[in-house]
């Protein structure tokens, strides 16, 4: 009798553990992005988890052993994206079954993340449009709709300006280099900046994002993370060098460093659920280890070779200037150009330390040829490499036997300043055989 009694306690004990072990669903997030729908659930602890779709009417299934979920399970009825709505309940063996009921069939991808600073574990479902469910659901009935309506053509998709962000160095308490006369280096950089900020804004196709607006600091990842969340195409940091012997003199152009950027990826892989998106449009948290830092290197790789190219055609503009310090593109570890994402190069202007140098950084007239150099090279390289989607994905013209610049600008709906600054062209002589790159009409 005693051994059934302690049999007894030790099978009501066991199934305790089992009910407080009970992982919870806690709460539900949803967000509906272009081309997907993310749902996340947060729980209580780690979960391993079945999914399968069925069909008339659409929904996913999800069942989930050792678990329950909370009353707060549900989503806002105007919420957005594939998901209608969210339901539970409770199988025979003790299970949580979760259905999502979806407006249209859907391709699920899902995957569990493990806590961070913000969140706690979390289960994660991707729903990707499924072309053949909305096909499915037009029914039989779709013959005997009303009258036809009249075919518009769809538009094509509105083109973006490039953006360009532009980060003047140090701000506030941090003034940066100083000069003999007093000149410091926040300073000139913030006129600079405005200068080439003024330029980009009356270009065709560009918009520019100044990441320091005034006399402050910004920390120098914050600066890099105010370019991400512009979405910017490239980021220029601007500086004036100093050094000991005032001698030195001349502009440098960098770009980072491989073993900056060895040491990014790790901070980058240490965090990498914070990473998400950085590779190249692949999220990189629910990747392992290994894979998730061929993908970053991957980005990274073709981050630095676009930013060597700026970084090449900036210097062609900087040299009609004066003589360069560093007539090639050198390579160093500045935290600003660690973005894997951005292309990101920074320039020292010139040696506010030589007081020859010093005098033109105070120099306006001297600021916007710097800003005219800087502008330049970014013609340079998007001209030959504008990102798809934006009005930099640039026109080109070959020069024919009679052709006058007046006549091509007017054929294109140009102005003939606009076309003639686009290529740099100091006066309207033209030659057979020469290619012109024809600018974006604002609009189009």
């Amino acid at each position: 009798m005693n051994r059934l009694i302690t049999g007894v306690c030790i099978w009501l004990a066991a199934q305790g553990l089992v009910l407080a072990g009970a992982v919870e669903f806690e709460n539900v997030r949803l967000w509906a992005a272009p081309d997907h729908t993310r749902v996340v659930f947060d729980t209580s602890g780690a979960v391993s988890h079945n999914v399968f779709s069925l069909q008339n009417p659409d929904r996913l299934v999800i069942d989930v052993p050792a678990a329950k979920a909370s009353k707060a399970l549900q989503i806002g009825s105007n919420s957005g994206g594939l998901v209608k709505n969210v339901r539970t309940a409770v199988k025979k063996d003790k299970s949580l079954r979760i259905v999502l009921d979806l407006k249209q069939s859907a391709k699920p991808r899902t995957f569990s993340l493990k806590p961070n600073s913000q969140y706690g574990h979390r289960l994660v479902i991707d729903l990707y449009d499924d072309a053949k469910g909305k096909v499915a659901t037009q029914g039989k009935g779709a013959a005997k709709q009303a009258a036809p309506k009249k075919t518009v053509a769809s538009k094509p998709a509105a083109l973006r300006d490039l953006v360009i962000a532009i980060d003047a160095g140090h701000g506030g308490d941090d003034p940066g280099a100083i000069g003999r006369r007093g000149t410091r280096e926040k300073t000139v950089v913030l006129a600079i900046a405005r200068e080439l900020a003024a330029l980009i804004r009356k270009e065709p196709g560009m918009r520019p994002v100044m990441i320091r607006e005034g006399d402050y600091y910004i920390g120098l990842r914050q600066r890099i993370n105010k370019a991400r969340k512009h979405n910017a195409d490239l980021f220029i940091s601007i500086h004036a060098d100093g050094f000991r012997d005032q001698r030195a003199h001349g502009s440098s152009v960098f770009v980072l460093s491989r073993r900056g950027a060895t040491s990014e990826m790790g901070r980058w892989l240490e965090a990498k659920e914070n990473a998400a998106d950085l590779a190249g449009g692949v999220s990189l948290d629910d990747k392992d280890d290994l894979l998730a830092e061929v993908l970053l290197d991957l980005s990274q790789s073709a981050t630095i070779e676009a930013s060597h190219e700026v970084a090449s055609n900036m210097l062609g503009g900087l040299k009609r200037l004066g003589k360069m310090h560093k007539s090639s593109v050198q390579r160093a570890g500045f935290v600003v150009l660690k973005s894997p994402d951005i292309p990101s190069i920074l320039i020292e202007t010139a040696f506010i330390s030589n007081p020859k140098e010093e005098k033109k950084l105070r120099d306006k007239g001297h600021q916007k040829k710097l800003a005219r150099a800087m502008l330049s090279g970014i013609r340079d390289y998007f001209g030959e490499n504008p990102p798809p989607g934006t009005h930099m994905v640039a026109r080109k013209y070959k020069v024919k036997p009679g052709d006058t610049l007046s006549q091509i600008a007017a054929v294109h709906q140009v102005s003939l300043n606009t076309l003639r600054g686009y290529n740099d062209l100091k006066n309207d002589r033209l030659r057979v055989g020469d290619t012109l790159r024809i600018p974006p009409v604002r609009g189009s």
